[in-house]
């Protein structure tokens, strides 16, 4: 089969197949193996399937990691699969910190915070964590998100808070590096007095909700990370968010950040609002 061949064959039949079954395709050629590994075609695969309608629902319970489908929304019962962590780590040591695009970013605490990336439909992972890690840690004191530039690299941002001190880092996966970025505009968030949400990636932006349930009770933000200018702001809340008490969700709709309220006043509410245009509509 000539080359041009082998290459139609990957970029319109195999870019087209779950990730559990291009595996099993690796091991046709040296080519297919190379192809099928590579960066570009993983980063392109993962937004061809991003649109599917079939999902993945995974959940950490007390001993085991369980994967179940969703198609068309409704949770597949009868397809629940028990699946074994990265380095067999016990799930009861592991938080998870963002999803993105198939991709989760997991915390192993029982390791100081060792970043774990993680495919978990192809069983596949990359420890991301360094000595800095292991220096400075505080249990349930990090958190982070995943997005790709420009130039089409995997980024990892990650947000450490350590005696009261915030750092924000963010690691190349192409250059297999980190680099400090400036966090100065939500430094008055490093107090382990707060709770960082995981992440939520919507439209070029990463967010998170920041909340104080010590001194003063009730205090909430909503932090958002630009990801092409690698810059931090905070982003007003829905008015209807002023009433107390009320716990909050972030949503990613067609590249739209919603936030979903569930609150109680007289009775108990849910509302949806998505962010548009610098402000909070209801949808």
């Amino acid at each position: 089969m000539g080359k041009l061949g082998s290459e139609l064959i990957v970029d319109e039949i195999f870019m087209r197949l779950p990730a559990k079954a291009i595996g099993r395709f690796k091991c046709l050629s040296k080519f297919f193996r190379d192809e099928l590994s590579n960066n570009n075609f993983e980063i392109t695969h993962s937004r061809r399937i991003i649109t599917s309608l079939q999902k993945k629902l995974l959940s950490l319970k007390d001993n085991t990691i369980v994967v179940d489908n969703i198609v068309g929304g409704n949770l597949q019962a009868d397809t629940s699969k028990t699946i074994i962590s990265p380095s067999n780590v016990h799930p009861s040591y592991l938080r998870v910190l963002a999803s993105f695009r198939g991709l989760i970013l997991i915390c192993n605490e029982r390791m100081f915070c060792e970043l774990i990336l993680w495919n978990p439909t192809t069983r596949r992972y990359k420890i991301l964590a360094d000595d800095y890690f292991d220096r400075n840690f505080e249990r349930n004191a990090s958190t982070g998100g995943m997005y790709f530039d420009d130039s089409n690299d995997l980024k990892v941002l990650h947000i450490k808070r350590y005696r009261n001190v915030l750092t924000a880092r963010v690691y190349s996966r192409r250059r297999e590096s980190w680099r400090k970025i400036n966090s100065c505009n939500v430094s008055n968030y490093a107090s382990t007095y707060y709770s960082w949400s995981p992440a939520i990636y919507s439209g070029r932006s990463i967010y998170f909700m920041v909340s104080n349930y010590w001194f003063p009770p009730g205090e909430r933000h909503m932090v958002a990370f630009d990801a092409v200018s690698e810059n931090f702001s905070t982003i007003p809340f829905p008015e209807a968010l002023d009433l107390n008490p009320w716990q909050g969700h972030f949503l990613s709709i067609e590249m739209k950040l919603h936030v979903i309220v569930v609150g109680r006043s007289k009775n108990l509410y849910a509302d949806l609002f998505k962010f548009e245009d610098d402000a909070w509509v209801k949808a």
